[in-house]
């Protein structure tokens, strides 16, 4: 039982981390309104926006992505570790 609630916090981490990675990715390529983008957006602003409310833009560059990612690792760090010590 154990072993199954780990393997779904480690795949949605991972699911969260691609999907940041493809959004920063195609934001490159795609416009805003395009609706692949649009679907990821859905998704991730509300992941998204509080960081942005809290870490400004360095330049021009948008860092909320890369600490999200940040965040998702920790905290599927601590979750299952804290899992594993039960």
């Amino acid at each position: 039982m154990i072993n199954i609630i780990v393997e779904i916090i480690s795949t949605l981490a991972n699911l969260i981390v691609l999907l940041v990675i493809v959004d920063s990715i195609l934001s490159y390529f795609l416009r805003p309104s395009h609706p692949v983008r649009m679907a990821l957006d859905r998704v991730l602003l509300p992941l998204l926006a509080p960081i942005r409310k809290v870490v400004p833009l360095v330049g021009m560059f948008d860092l909320s992505p890369l600490i999200l990612i940040i965040l998702v690792q920790i905290l599927s760090y601590v979750l299952i570790s804290f899992i594993h010590g039960l």
